[in-house]
């Protein structure tokens, strides 16, 4: 059995303090393949991810690869995927595969043994979740990923106007009675953190969630006032750059959660194209530094 590895709440913590809060998206969409002069192939997406992670190598710390864009070309793109994968993990960056994967059972647990399994071929130090079915589908997900020093981050609120309906719905039944959707899945993953073994210890908890730059957290039932929670909630927020958040102001739009936030932006920076994105890179890196001093 492979041994346990450094919590993964630990090692975000040792990131952020090497390179700050900044992600990186790998998205090989065809738009921007057509724009790096690549093809939109398996081909095509496995040389601009390996592109995107030679120029985050040394400059930021976490990158996330958005797994959709492999799979639409197939076995190709899965092997073009796992080799982007690899050199990410191979340059020291904090990998975070945005699969939004969500079923229940041993399904579920399948999906965990894909991402979160150290040595499989699809290995990441994180992935994304869906709870539809509850938190309570998702936790042979989670426990998994204690046990290998992995993370997850599972979706509370996104900025997608289909999904209000559901994140701000008011629970009727549960523990949490009288929460919203998003507010109970913030809710419940700090409770999931708070009791591990050894929280008390730990800088930020493995578990995230994913919150969108954009969303009216208020109106989501997500309260940002008050004291941080211990341990620190990890937070992926895409919505920066492209979608319209400042990356100047996420501490004023996360506040209580800041210091875990992790800004994340994508099309904003991969428009650069590949003699600009180093550029790109080091600035938003430094405007990130820069707000959360």
């Amino acid at each position: 059995m492979i041994p346990p590895l450094t919590p993964f709440g630990d090692r975000l913590s040792a990131t952020f303090a090497a390179y700050g809060q900044l992600c990186v998206g790998i998205d090989p969409h065809g738009s921007l393949l057509d724009s790096w002069g690549l093809d939109d192939s398996a081909d095509g997406a496995r040389e601009f991810g390996l592109r995107v992670v030679d120029a985050c190598a040394g400059r930021v710390g976490i990158v996330k690869p958005q797994v959709a864009f492999y799979e639409r070309h197939g076995s190709g793109g899965y092997a073009a995927l796992e080799r982007v994968l690899a050199e990410a993990r191979d340059a020291d960056l904090l990998v975070i595969a945005d699969a939004k994967r969500g079923d229940i059972g041993s399904s579920l647990a399948g999906y965990g043994e894909a991402w979160l399994t150290p040595g499989s071929p699809l290995e990441a130090d994180a992935m994304t979740l869906a709870a539809y079915q509850g938190l309570g589908s998702i936790e042979p997900v989670l426990k998994q990923a204690e046990l290998a020093g992995k993370g997850a981050f599972v979706l509370a609120a996104t900025s997608n106007p289909e999904a209000v309906a559901i994140q701000r719905s008011v629970l009727q039944q549960s523990s949490r009675a009288g929460s919203t959707v998003a507010g109970a899945i913030v809710s419940g993953v700090i409770g999931w953190n708070q009791f591990q073994a050894d929280a008390a210890g730990r800088a930020f908890g493995s578990v995230g969630v994913v919150i969108g730059a954009t969303v009216d957290l208020a109106a989501s039932g997500i309260d940002v006032d008050g004291e941080p929670p211990r341990p620190g909630l990890p937070v992926l927020a895409p919505g920066f750059g492209h979608q319209g958040a400042e990356p100047a102001e996420f501490r004023r739009i996360f506040r209580a959660f800041a210091g875990g936030t992790i800004v994340t932006e994508s099309r904003s920076i991969l428009g650069a194209g590949p003699d600009g994105i180093a550029d790109a890179i080091a600035r938003r890196v430094d405007l990130v530094g820069a707000a959360g001093a």
